[in-house]
């Protein structure tokens, strides 16, 4: 078998599903613990800084076209993968069955991923074109990217849309997560329970918790009063 027809397998195309997938989740760490620093009582330094680098660090603009490309990869092969369930959908008794073992998040993420690709957008558009393309922002006379994060979850339908978004981005990966390790078969029987735990841990608590704390905090204006 090619690589072009591993690719196009059933078993290739979850197996790129799931390594893009973790991939993605490394980047959320990372992503989160850059926005913890909007939370220094510091006038917002320690995160201009933090967003200066990123801008100006050759390797990090090469793992942002790896990023771009893992995610529309992604978003790819959640398609195809939707597709082949749909061609080969089970009868309805089945389906009942399946309802009874699974939750509504664990059968429907294509519904979660389209969610969350839609805040995806709204999101660079709110914050990456303006700063890194168009140059609106965080220039001299301008707002700096820390004002421009306090002022978008200070707006009270986009605090919303980012809570809603992150509500299903952890169920996504709380599924997603452990669907990964049963795909690349790393789901030995042994490590199974930790496995789960471990996906939950960092689903509702790490990314969930973490997430929404921004939100949370600057509409209430708990957090970015020195900037």
């Amino acid at each position: 078998m090619t690589i072009k027809q591993f690719l196009y397998s059933s078993v290739g195309t979850k197996a790129v599903m799931a390594l893009t997938g973790l991939f993605l989740s490394i980047f959320l760490i990372e992503h989160l613990y850059g926005n913890l620093l909007l939370f220094y009582n510091d006038g917002g330094n320690a995160f201009i800084e933090y967003s200066h680098t990123l801008v100006h660090s050759l390797f990090i603009r090469i793992v942002e076209i790896f990023l771009f490309a893992s995610l529309i990869a992604h978003v790819a092969q959640a398609i195809r993968i939707t597709r082949q369930n749909s061609e080969v959908r089970p009868v309805k008794y089945s389906v009942y069955k399946v309802k009874e073992t699974s939750t509504w998040f664990s059968r429907n993420m294509g519904i979660t991923g389209s969610v969350i690709l839609f805040f995806i957008v709204v999101h660079l558009w709110q914050f990456f074109v303006p700063y890194r393309i168009t140059g609106t922002v965080g220039g001299e006379g301008q707002v700096n990217v820390a004002q421009e994060v306090k002022e978008a979850f200070q707006n009270g339908w986009y605090a919303a849309l980012y809570l809603v978004s992150v509500a299903f981005l952890a169920f996504h990966l709380n599924h997603g997560f452990q669907s990964s390790f049963r795909t690349l078969g790393l789901n030995n029987r042994k490590y199974e329970n930790v496995i789960s735990l471990a996906g939950s841990i960092f689903a509702f608590v790490i990314v969930g918790a973490g997430f929404a704390s921004f939100p949370i905090l600057f509409y209430f204006g708990i957090a970015g009063s020195t900037f």
